[in-house]
């Protein structure tokens, strides 16, 4: 609950009071002349109520007082839209200066105070939460042959984690021999549909031992969304919340300040992920995990880098742009764990992968697509990979090889230790 500071007046002392003693009379003399003194301006700020932001208006970047129409001098605060408070300071002649406290929703020990000076940020002290996980931050994707309790099994043995199907619920979870084994390398999948959120309070209410839990939506540019993600947080206070897809700071903020722990970053650059071409609309990979890293590490946030990954090489570069984790999808497809439909061709095995707005996946899951949407997905067939552990022992050593390259000296510093050089090709294909 939040705690408010009732503004004190001075008690009205103009009246003599008979049973007062004459010395006690002359110190009131005293004070009446005192408080004539002082400007009656600085007596009205004392006695007036914080101001809502949102009740401020803006006139380039200054806050202008409603009913002066002058730039703003007080107390102001914002409210989340469930009413607990999301910020508090003051502002002076329109500008924020002095320490302004920003609240994580839902999570009393998670906040930040940033120190302002006529309007310019000077400093960021984070208050970090005590929750703490270690293993590789390496994730396979939600996705049907790669997000499975199998695949789980075998990626925990090496510390990695994966995110489950948003169609795994209570009972195909207890069915899993090992799961007690690997909570803290399982998250939860949730979209934002209120079947699908039952889904999750159900397991949740069956097994609180799991720690991650994933609100994961292809467009995370809503005000809905950024709602969910807090009601979500208010629900479970305690537990790791990640909530995406975005691609730009603002937006990764946004997340992070309605209760997010790790914003997912990436629209568009999945292997077998058609939006770009589809809706036009996407954003650099790279670039989009640098800024948004940037954004989320400012508020004691995390990101995962999410799509766009086709070796080894590429898994590091994205941890050298500032990824928290990386979250992998066609480089774990197509392996015996996946359990995904096996085609034969020519004397070769293959396996289907495809996209999670694919009509593949729709129809699978969903009875189609709505009418008014198309398909963001495609089908393909993966050469059969065999074993997930080969995959996983390469991309590890691609790893710990490019720390070496760049004097990392290890996975956590090797954004500190790396420089992007613009190629036009990263590989000579001679041989090809």
């Amino acid at each position: 609950m939040r705690r408010t500071r009732n503004a004190v007046c001075p008690l009205d002392i103009g009246g003599s009071n008979p049973s007062l003693s004459a010395k006690q009379m002359n110190e009131n003399k005293k004070m009446r002349h005192i408080l004539k003194s002082i400007p009656l301006f600085l007596i009205l700020i004392s006695c007036s109520k914080p101001v809502a932001i949102n009740e401020l208006k803006g006139d380039e970047g200054i806050a202008i007082d409603p009913q002066t129409e002058k730039p703003y001098t007080g107390e102001a605060y914002l409210n989340y839209f469930d009413g607990q408070l999301r910020m508090k300071g003051m502002y002076e002649k329109g500008k924020k200066n002095g320490i302004w406290q920003y609240f994580i929703a839902g999570r009393d020990n998670r906040y930040y105070n940033i120190t302002f000076t006529d309007g310019e940020i000077a400093s960021v002290n984070y208050n970090e939460g005590d929750t703490q996980w270690s293993g590789i931050p390496i994730i396979a994707a939600n996705m049907d042959g790669v997000g499975e309790l199998e695949i789980a099994k075998n990626l925990a043995k090496f510390e990695l984690m994966t995110c489950l199907t948003k169609q795994h619920d209570t009972k195909m979870i207890k069915r899993c021999s090992r799961i007690k084994e690997i909570y803290s390398h399982i998250v939860l999948s949730c979209g934002t549909g209120e079947e699908d959120y039952k889904r999750i309070n159900n397991i949740l209410k069956e097994d609180s031992s799991f720690e991650f839990i994933c609100n994961d939506i292809a467009d995370g540019y809503s005000d809905h969304f950024s709602k969910f993600v807090s009601s979500v947080r208010e629900k479970y206070p305690t537990k790791t919340i990640i909530a995406g897809n975005v691609v730009t700071a603002d937006m990764t903020q946004e997340l992070v300040l309605n209760g997010a722990d790790v914003v997912k970053v990436g629209i568009g650059p999945g292997s077998v992920c058609t939006t770009r071409i589809q809706t036009g609309v996407g954003y650099p990979q790279l670039s989009a995990v640098i800024e948004c890293a940037d954004a989320a590490h400012g508020l004691g946030a995390h990101i995962i880098a999410d799509g766009g990954c086709t070796c080894p090489g590429d898994v590091a570069k994205a941890f050298g742009a500032g990824a928290d984790f990386v979250m992998l999808g066609g480089m774990f497809a197509g392996h015996d764990e996946g359990g995904g439909k096996t085609i034969k061709k020519n004397g070769s095995k293959f396996i289907e992968f495809y996209g999670s707005s694919s009509d593949t996946a729709m129809d699978k899951h969903y009875g189609g697509h709505a009418d008014y949407r198309s398909s963001e997905g495609k089908k393909v067939q993966l050469k059969y990979r065999g074993k997930i552990k080969d995959t996983v022992l390469n991309i590890l050593g691609g790893l710990r090889s490019s720390c070496t390259y760049v004097g990392a000296p290890s996975l956590k510093q090797l954004s500190k230790c790396t420089t992007f050089v613009r190629v036009n090709q990263q590989s000579n294909d001679t041989f090809e």
